[in-house]
């Protein structure tokens, strides 16, 4: 039986609220002085990799905020976290980069991107979030456009063989649409993220009930790291970073008050297990049987 050892670690909301400050503190330092000692923590306790929440570098009060702030993969955020994944020889999962966009310099667009880091320091996968949330409910009081600076990604990308497992790239909105786990699934996923940043009134009704119905349709682990708190005047998120089993089982929950972490063992005998006793992708129909409404 081969078991791994990860973290799920919810960040911080912001210690100012006052713009120009929070913009000097992050280009002085572009890692969170409450991240490191989670992922040095967590190091500590066992964790060969880490699971860090969408949004990880920062979430800005308005479009101009964000937009300065954002950076290239070869910026100085990403260096700092190579730099540590090397230092400590983990893993990084960072949940939800604002990345420059390829023509930034024309259009000042970012993409939504999930890195993944080797124990090397190496970048060794970029997923750019597919599904972007553009949603009015202002009966919630729910206002988000991302799609306003936002590029969404080209493609899925392949799941990352990691010390825990094959792990399949998603984020946050990505996990309203089954058809993409379903395709990391049939891809060779043993184990689907979906950093995230759930707004309180969205993640109340819907958070751990969308993340076990992905565990249990595609057999997978599921692990969601997620920001908890308010960030600003504008913005709370839900928190509850979760970590699910093939069968639907919450294995950790970070909860939804402060940051913290929660360690959780990855047999990957259970997803065996699991699609052996119930052979759901065996029974699956093909494509063309799901479409058939369409065509008559």
């Amino acid at each position: 039986m081969f078991t791994a050892r990860c973290i799920l670690g919810t960040s911080a909301k912001y210690l100012t609220s006052l713009p120009a400050q929070r913009q000097q503190i992050k280009l002085q330092n572009r890692m969170s002085t409450s991240l490191r000692p989670l992922v040095e923590e967590a190091k500590g306790r066992g964790a060969s990799m880490v699971f860090l929440p969408e949004a990880y570098d920062y979430i800005g009060s308005s479009r101009e905020e964000t937009l300065s702030l954002s950076e290239s993969l070869t910026g100085d955020t990403i260096s700092q976290y190579s730099q540590l994944a090397r230092k400590l020889e983990v893993w990084l999962s960072l949940g939800g980069f604002h990345e420059r966009g390829h023509n930034w310099e024309s259009d000042r667009r970012i993409y939504n991107s999930h890195i993944i880091i080797n124990d090397k320091g190496e970048i060794i996968s970029v997923y750019r979030k597919s599904h972007l949330f553009d949603v009015e409910l202002p009966e919630k009081g729910v206002s988000l456009k991302e799609s306003a600076f936002t590029i969404p990604g080209p493609s899925l990308v392949s799941p990352v063989q990691t010390p825990i497992g094959k792990v399949g790239l998603g984020i946050c909105y990505d996990l309203r649409f089954p058809e993409l786990s379903l395709a990391l699934q049939r891809q060779g996923a043993d184990i689907l993220t979906y950093p995230s940043a759930f707004t309180v009134a969205t993640g109340a009704a819907h958070w751990e009930v969308l993340l076990r119905a992905r565990a249990i349709e595609t057999q997978c682990f599921v692990l969601a790291a997620a920001q908890v708190g308010r960030h600003h005047e504008k913005r709370s998120s839900y928190g509850h970073a979760l970590a699910v089993d093939p069968w639907g089982e919450v294995l950790g929950d970070c909860g939804g008050e402060k940051p913290g972490m929660v360690l959780v063992e990855i047999d990957l005998e259970k997803v065996s297990s699991t699609r052996r006793n119930m052979p759901v992708q065996q029974h699956r129909r093909n494509t063309d049987f799901y479409q058939s409404l369409e065509k008559s």
